[in-house]
């Protein structure tokens, strides 16, 4: 009884430590947001309050705008990559071939190429089709980045369902249309929300893009914070004023969303 009570303190232990070390730095560009840009420079931790910062942020730039550009971007880009993940991810789970394994490890293999080795024939491609500085190119690229995570992810709810239910759907008329969206849409539904609440994250946060490849009209909020860096040198209080009005709306959306994200992952007991 002894022994069991220390393991769980020191799990306990261990889970509070590890919490604390992720949430420092959070923590502490909340705090440095609320100093002057003298003491932002210091470590200390008695200071005095002032929201000189937030003022000099809001009078240089247009944060609202940003926080458009960034909703319409990450939403559109979400949807986007959903809308061809799921029928990829049904086509693969339901109707295999034998080259389906070796296009899920090649769709992965996609993701440990560096962006900024492909970001010369992107860039020019954009130029060519318009698409620099448009809401319409920070969707399409956002997309096409987390379409592999997002179908492997959706491979792996779909292959959760029991196949008898398709067939049983099948037995019935249904065609397959009718199988994705009245059987296996509402089947897997937790794993989806989930999916597509975790692209949603990755788009917020997705910064090399939106730095090369727009410049002031579809600008996001990664875009807003690197705007306060300068060659002269960092401002270190603007600076993190300007990113914790960054993060602020992913992190409450993320804390009001943390149930159905773990809802869905665990849905489709993710390996």
């Amino acid at each position: 009884m002894t022994d069991s009570l220390g393991r769980r303190t020191l799990i306990a232990v261990l889970g509070w430590t590890v919490a604390i070390v992720l949430f420092f730095p959070i923590f502490w560009m909340v705090v440095t947001s609320f100093k002057s840009e003298t003491d932002a420079i210091t470590a200390r931790l008695l200071f005095t309050p002032t929201l000189n910062a937030y003022r000099d942020v809001f009078a240089r730039a247009d944060y609202l705008s940003f926080a458009f550009n960034s909703v319409v971007v990450s939403v559109g880009g979400s949807v986007l990559a959903l809308a061809f993940a799921i029928p990829a991810a049904y086509s693969m789970a339901f109707h295999p071939t034998h080259r389906t394994r070796g296009t899920l490890l090649w769709m992965l293999s996609t993701k440990m190429l560096p962006p900024v080795g492909v970001l010369v024939p992107i860039y020019l491609l954009f130029r060519s089709t318009g698409l620099l500085d448009t809401r319409t190119g920070l969707v399409a690229i956002y997309a096409l980045m987390n379409l592999p995570i997002v179908v492997w992810m959706l491979f792996t709810f779909y292959k959760e369902v029991p196949r008898e239910i398709l067939e049983a759907g099948r037995m019935d008329g249904a065609n397959t249309w009718g199988e994705v969206w009245h059987l296996l849409l509402p089947l897997t539904l937790p794993g989806i929300a989930s999916t597509g609440l975790l692209s949603l994250i990755l788009c917020w946060n997705e910064a090399f893009w939106s730095l090369n490849l727009t410049s002031s009209q579809a600008a996001p909020l990664t875009a807003f914070i690197a705007s306060f860096s300068s060659p002269q040198g960092l401002f270190f209080a603007k600076l993190s004023a300007a990113s914790t009005m960054a993060v602020a709306p992913i992190l409450v959306f993320g804390w009001f969303s943390q149930k159905q994200l773990v809802q869905g992952l665990t849905f489709g007991a993710v390996k």
